[in-house]
């Protein structure tokens, strides 16, 4: 008997039992989509994360207080902000953007109140260090900065939420009493799924700082180097720079009250995390395709028990043992290769929506992989009732009942 004829014939014992043939195959074809769609999502959500670590830009770094020392004179300052503009102590630094920020701020326009999740307090380099173009009207300037003018520049959320089918440019808006004028609007940049990026105010230091913030110390400073392969010798200057402004010992053991967090060390960091957090979410589906395979094998099972008679008869009249085998085999196998290509059909349209807030973003890898797994559980766990149905003596399989 050819392999051809081998096939029909199993095709034929599937579609005797349509419905339990359709059962196995799906429990192969969620085990095969949970295995996809789930390492989707991992690298999806990596993806977004890395993202947003590389909008801040690759050549930056960011300072940002401890509040170790419970004293006024380990904050950060802006003139410790000024101190790090300094082409002799630190030569490699492009730019330096003090930041003040406050959590929630309450914006109205007209009778519409939008509470901003993000009101930014900085200087006009902020938009270049950060990668955070301004799509519409303009940045403020460093005049603004210094004249305290109370103008922003608003995220596309902010502007939806307040200027649906309106321009915003040069309306006032109210925040916490005072009228703040919009002169431009963001470049819209992709959600993480966490938090809304988009949802953001950018205004002069000195106005935020008047009106919401206090002058206190500031929430952080970003640096920018002038070449991404500069960033470590930034990294060191400014700590040189701000122990100097601290007056803190570096040979001390004591930790300093500030922390400096590299665009590039975190991206490394998360990106070794996110690996493992993929892989770990692709363990726990292929358990799904484990129990996909024992199905296989107890439908398997009860189809050769079904069929004694005919396996006996087929031996009776010459079939050798390794045909028998073989088409039991088969017939497990196809079960695998239905499910798994219906798996990862289902997976692929799952793929074009978002899960938990999260766009998945498909591994080749983990769709080839997981199909591979499932035809070696059909070929695995069909073959111990391939085996049994192989071992059974024509005379035992005829006497059946």
């Amino acid at each position: 008997m050819s392999f051809f004829e081998v096939v029909r014939f199993s095709l034929r014992g599937l579609s005797a039992n349509k419905l339990r043939s359709a059962l196995t195959m799906l429990g192969i074809l969620i085990g095969v989509a949970a295995v996809i769609l789930l390492v989707a999502v991992g690298n999806g959500s990596a993806k977004a994360i890395s993202d947003r670590i590389e909008a801040l830009g690759t050549n930056t770094i960011t300072v940002m207080s401890t509040g170790r020392g419970g004293s006024s004179s380990t904050a950060l300052t802006k003139k410790m902000a000024d101190a790090l503009i300094d082409p002799e102590l630190a030569p490699d630094i492009k730019s330096v953007s003090p930041v003040v920020s406050a959590s929630s701020a309450t914006m109205t326009y007209e009778g519409t109140d939008h509470a901003v999740s993000t009101f930014v307090g900085t200087t006009p380099d902020w938009f270049g260090a950060s990668s955070t173009p301004v799509e519409k009207g303009a940045s403020f300037t460093a005049d603004d900065v210094t004249q305290g003018r109370r103008v922003v520049v608003i995220g596309q959320t902010v502007a939806e939420e307040l200027f649906p089918g309106v321009d915003p440019i040069d309306k006032q808006v109210t925040v916490s009493g005072a009228l703040f004028t919009v002169v431009g609007v963001l470049k819209e940049k992709s959600s993480t799924g966490f938090q809304d990026p988009n949802d953001t105010a950018i205004a002069p230091l000195t106005a935020v700082q008047q009106v919401l913030a206090g002058y206190g110390s500031l929430t952080s400073i970003i640096v920018e180097a002038n070449d991404p392969d500069k960033v470590d010798a930034v990294q060191s200057e400014v700590s040189t720079i701000l122990n100097q402004q601290l007056k803190v010992d570096p040979s001390s053991s004591s930790t300093t009250p500030y922390r400096i967090q590299n665009a590039s060390s975190l991206l490394e960091t998360q990106t070794e995390t996110a690996d493992t957090f993929t892989t770990l979410l692709g363990a726990v589906a292929a358990i799904s395709l484990l129990v996909g395979g024992i199905g296989i094998t107890n439908i398997m099972l009860v189809t050769v028990t079904e069929r004694t008679r005919e396996i006996g008869i087929r031996k009776a009249l010459g079939a050798p043992r390794r045909v028998i085998l073989n088409q039991f085999l088969i017939e497990a196998t196809l079960l695998s290769v239905l499910g798994g290509g219906l798996g990862v059909a289902a997976a692929l349209i799952g793929s074009q929506f978002e899960i938990v807030g999260v766009k998945p973003v498909i591994v080749p890898s983990s769709v080839g992989l997981a199909f591979g797994v499932s035809v070696a559980i059909g070929l695995f766990f069909g073959g111990l009732p391939a085996a049994r149905a192989a071992r059974l003596r024509p005379i035992d399989a005829l006497r059946y009942e």
